[in-house]
């Protein structure tokens, strides 16, 4: 299968999501997502970063440093409760997009 190429806006709401199972370090976020989608959708480090850093500085999400699994110093970001709050607007968001998409890709005439 072809990878995909990210529609904008999608990102945050993938680590949004990817956050909300609990604290990780980006790396391990590019990890979840692409597994979660099967290796369809990899994140390059040149996207992910600075979503990172702009959803700190909205306070949808906070950072702090720690020890990741191969014991390097890595930081760990979490999701704020304004953070959930946001992943849940994006997700009723996305859910009526993709039903109308839906309902444009099946439709049976024009």
């Amino acid at each position: 299968m072809a990878k995909m190429d990210l529609l904008q806006g999608t990102l945050d709401v993938l680590i949004l999501k990817t956050l909300s199972w609990g604290p990780l370090h980006g790396y391990a976020v590019v990890r979840w997502i692409a597994r979660q989608t099967g290796d369809a959708l990899r994140i390059e480090e040149g996207a992910l970063y600075p979503a990172l850093h702009r959803m700190e500085q909205r306070g949808w999400i906070e950072a702090e440093w720690g020890i990741s699994e191969n014991n390097r110093r890595a930081k760990f970001y979490r999701l704020t409760d304004e953070g959930r709050r946001q992943l849940h607007a994006e997700s009723e968001s996305w859910q009526r997009y993709a039903e109308a998409v839906g309902r444009v890709l099946h439709a049976a005439s024009a």
